[in-house]
């Protein structure tokens, strides 16, 4: 028999499962490489944490681990349903209140190892928290793809973390009530890009589509639907995926550096970003590299030692065939 210890929290309604001890052994390396060998070799302890009966679609999992950077003060791998995340916004604000609920940090400022590089964020007080992204950039402008029963879909193609599909003319009405038929609707721009061969750089999958609209509450400037990897929508307004807006608004000359922008979730939560010039250059880049701040919010939902038996048939969570 094998057990876990994880804590679990939400990012503005958006969870997290945070691996806090017995986790897998993966060594001291890069992240990069952490995560490659959990990949290879212990995948099964992902698929026990995330999937049914223990966990659901929506979830995303996170492994805390021994920083490779000794500046930092933590490392992080995350995942979800079908695998594995360069970087996840809300799980990284998620990760810091959960922290902060073990007592291992107080408010400031940490740094946090990732398979991406280090990102730095503020715990402002017990669920606020201020993430400054990895660098993030816009790769190509109005990419146009056809979606059978659609027609034609144009987006930007861009990096905040993961790839993205922005996608602002689709004319939906973004309302939590059509979720099926907006997932159902991104699932389609995903396979769509898939069949045209459409990546991002280096020929990076794209795994998220964002559509975006107006805001519903008064004080947002945008309200959004992201379709995450495994299918399932992100309930927050996604870390990520806000960086990449930011990005591509950046380089559109419509939203000047250090203002903030409110972006809304599908479900009525906000973050706040906000930007500011990169010292680096991406050759790739279709206008400025940025770096972004993402504010939001998080709460710790409960305390659970999972346990994997033997005997048990799905002890490694139920997958598709």
């Amino acid at each position: 028999m094998q057990t876990i210890s994880v804590v679990d929290s939400h990012t503005g309604g958006e969870p997290t499962r945070i691996i806090v001890a017995d986790g897998p052994p993966l060594g001291n390396g890069p992240l990069a490489e952490r995560l490659s060998h959990f990949r290879e070799h212990f995948d099964e302890i992902r698929a026990a944490v995330i999937n049914e009966p223990r966990g659901s679609d929506v979830l995303v999992g996170g492994l805390l681990c021994e920083p490779h950077d000794r500046s930092c003060h933590a490392g992080i791998l995350f995942f979800n349903n079908t695998g594995y995340l360069n970087m996840c916004g809300h799980g990284t604000i998620g990760l810091l209140v959960t922290l902060r609920w073990l007592q291992k940090i107080t408010p400031g400022v940490w740094r946090i190892d990732t398979p991406v590089g280090v990102v730095e964020a503020t715990l402002l007080d017990d669920h606020r928290v201020s993430l400054r992204n990895v660098p993030s950039w816009r790769y190509r402008k109005a990419v146009s793809v056809d979606v059978p029963g659609h027609g034609k879909v144009t987006g930007d193609i861009a990096w905040g973390g993961n790839w993205f599909y922005l996608v602002n003319d689709h004319g939906r009405d973004l309302r939590l009530s059509d979720w099926k038929g907006l997932t159902e609707f991104t699932l389609e721009i995903r396979a769509a890009l898939e069949r045209a061969g459409i990546t991002g750089a280096g020929g990076g999958e794209i795994d998220h589509i964002e559509l975006f609209g107006p805001g519903t509450a008064g004080h947002a400037d945008s309200r959004n639907f992201v379709l995450c990897p495994g299918g399932a929508y992100d309930r927050s307004p996604c870390g990520t995926g806000t960086s990449a807006k930011l990005a591509c608004l950046a380089a559109d000359g419509k939203f000047p550096a250090g203002s903030v922008w409110r972006q809304e979730s599908i479900v009525g939560s906000v973050f706040e970003g906000s930007w500011q010039p990169a010292s680096e250059t991406i050759p790739d880049a279709a206008g400025p590299v940025i770096i972004p701040t993402i504010t939001g919010t998080a709460w710790v939902t409960g305390e659970a030692r999972l346990i994997l038996q033997d005997s048990d048939p799905f002890r490694t969570g139920i997958r598709a065939i």
